[in-house]
């Protein structure tokens, strides 16, 4: 099903002035409403009994959809905030959504946040994680699947439940009446569908006045190792990128789109969530799991067809993937603009993307801390080759050269520094001290820990992340001079390069690639030696290519350089090993205090400082089992 509707305006915002003539009308008059809550009312009055969420199981073809209206939405979404108040959640109260895409986790996702603040989490992280930031949030109440819906999810709940002494109620999703179950005493378990049923559907319980700086969620940041930072947004951070979301593209007008974003990450919740929401459009849930899904890539152009959908959100993994899956005799022509952000978008895909299927990919640039948005293209406007647009009305961006956490100088057109923001989506800090201590230059601009540079009209172009430099000799180089001419190759599907340490460099750049599938692949030494023809910067050519059958991606799908920085470390300390003749067994780790670490396991020919003589010079922490 389509929707459609005259647009209310043609904003396009094409220039850096056009966005300062923008900025004139006053914050508060643009955008009056300050908090979420308003936000999927408002959806409800304007949109009503039209379907704002339809939800596909398992994503066969034309399975029958479980809809879900506007008006629908916003009653539940009361019952769930009246069901959390009903439990003790106050607005300084944190509920925990361990919870894989439902219609059921946009109930809990906005009636968490009308309640108190809504934590969603992401199901695949391991149980001590999902530990971690529910004992750092204070969780007093945990929404998630049952048994009967999730083996692997119900595991993880009977390890953390009691190891979170905060932790007083459990709502479970389930198909089946709720027997006993070992819950440990103290800990109130109901189903969730049944008890919010039982909820008033038009008003809050608590009476409760929602301001634009209370807190609305938090979100954890971060790979799938290491210590997550937890990240506390507003209301009013959210609510202006919603809004904003929804001026800047009503041009568009209504109609359906595909979601294979979890919940649990930013730019699904916000732009691809309530932002779409807002404009009144639908979403379709593509699954529980999303792109990860079986049955999402393959049928995604049979779907796009059947719901005529106009655009649709993605990251560049999945556009690699769908450039390879046939059209077949789907109608498609409904396609118009796709908006592609979480990493960089390699030059050859957009181009053989937008060629292949006649549209527009748009790129832009958000994170966490920004609630998904600091920079966009134009609508229905491409950027310059390269950038990911100008920033958002409303905001600052400067460019700078920085010392830890102060500003030495702001950086001229064209030079390349540390991009720096400040805003009304600008997130008002990590919930821990000694995250915060490095997130903020001179206390009042957040440091995205990106570097890049703008041009005379705005457009910001990114050149990578500070973290993700290979440091060779001091030499400074920038992964993309790596992974841009690798991209071009017509063989290679995905590429990504890394620091591999080096006993004499510190760091030498090394590069994992994919293939497309080919009767006559490239060789490891053909793909170097074409780097070397492509690559003008002799310290940027990578000491070696490796192919390996698939590029490590989290849980939306963006490149995980981690898990390929603890390969490189395996190979340079498997290398220095075998020179010396020592067999061990070893693996690759990263920890924020120590860097790299070799956890070696010895075997019994082998003696400790014979390993630390063989690793002595390589930059990585030893240590044994």
């Amino acid at each position: 099903m389509s929707i459609t509707s005259t647009p209310s305006s043609n904003l396009i915002l094409q220039s850096l002035a056009e966005i300062q003539a923008y900025e004139k009308v006053p914050l508060s008059q643009r955008y009056p409403w300050e908090n979420t809550f308003d936000l999927i009312r408002q959806a409800a009055r304007l949109y009503q009994h039209d379907p704002a969420i339809e939800f596909l199981p398992t994503a066969a073809p034309n399975e029958e959809t479980l809809k879900v209206s506007f008006s629908e939405l916003s009653q539940r979404v009361h019952q769930t905030a009246n069901l959390f108040h009903s439990l003790g959640i106050g607005p300084t109260e944190t509920v925990t959504l361990l919870l894989p895409n439902l219609p059921e986790t946009h109930f809990a996702l906005w009636g968490g946040q009308a309640a108190g603040i809504a934590s969603p989490i992401n199901p695949l992280l391991e149980p001590q994680h999902i530990i971690e930031i529910m004992n750092a949030t204070k969780a007093k109440v945990l929404v998630t699947l049952a048994q009967d819906l999730s083996e692997e999810i119900w595991k993880k709940v009977t390890r953390v439940i009691n190891q979170v002494p905060t932790l007083k109620a459990l709502l479970l999703i389930s198909k089946k009446p709720i027997n006993k179950l070992p819950i440990p005493a103290g800990i109130h378990v109901d189903n969730f569908i049944s008890a919010i049923s039982q909820q008033p559907y038009d008003y809050l319980k608590s009476g409760r006045h929602i301001q634009g700086d209370d807190a609305a969620s938090y979100f954890h940041t971060g790979g799938t190792t290491g210590r997550p930072k937890i990240a506390r947004l507003t209301h009013s951070n959210i609510a202006f990128v919603a809004q904003l979301n929804t001026d800047v593209t009503s041009s568009k007008g209504r109609f359906t789109t595909l979601s294979g974003l979890p919940l649990f990450h930013i730019f699904g919740t916000v732009v691809a969530g309530i932002g779409t929401l807002l404009a009144g459009r639908t979403i379709v849930i593509m699954t529980p799991s999303g792109f990860r899904s079986p049955n999402v890539l393959p049928n995604w152009w049979h779907h796009v067809a059947r719901f005529k959908a106009q655009g649709f959100a993605a990251v560049p993994t999945i556009l690699g993937i769908l450039l390879q899956i046939p059209v077949g005799d789907n109608d498609i022509s409904c396609l118009t603009d796709i908006g592609c952000g979480a990493s960089p978008l390699p030059t050859g895909l957009k181009n053989a993307f937008e060629e292949k299927f006649n549209v527009l990919v748009s790129n832009g640039y958000g994170m966490t801390e920004s609630s998904s948005l600091l920079a966009r293209p134009p609508n229905d406007m491409q950027a310059p080759e390269g950038s990911v647009g100008r920033r958002l009305p409303y905001m600052e961006m400067k460019i700078a050269e920085v010392d830890g956490t102060r500003l030495i100088r702001s950086c001229k057109t064209g030079e390349i520094g540390i991009v720096l923001a400040r805003g009304p989506h600008i997130f008002s800090g990590y919930l821990s001290e000694e995250d915060n201590s490095k997130a903020w230059i001179d206390n009042t601009w957040f440091n995205t820990g990106d570097m890049g540079y703008l041009d005379g009209d705005g457009n910001l172009f990114l050149t990578g992340r500070a973290k993700d430099l290979i440091i060779r000799g001091g030499h400074n180089i920038d992964p993309a001079l790596i992974e841009e001419p690798l991209c071009r190759h017509p063989a290679v599907a995905m590429a990504v390069a890394v620091g591999q340490p080096d006993a004499y460099a510190g760091e030498v750049p090394v590069a994992y690639v994919t293939l497309y599938p080919s009767n006559n692949p490239p060789t490891e030494e053909q793909l170097i030696d074409y780097c070397r023809s492509k690559i003008s910067e002799r310290a940027a050519i990578p000491k070696r290519v490796e192919i390996i059958n698939e590029i490590p991606l989290t849980a939306v799908a963006k490149v995980f350089k981690p898990a390929l920085r603890n390969r490189a470390t395996e190979y340079a300390v498997g290398q220095a090993l075998k020179a010396k003749r020592i067999a061990a067994n070893f693996s690759a780790h990263f920890d924020g205090s120590l860097g790299q670490v070799a956890k070696v396991q010895l075997e019994q020919s082998a003696s400790k400082a014979a390993v630390e003589e063989a690793l002595e010079n390589l930059p990585v922490t030893l240590e044994f089992e």
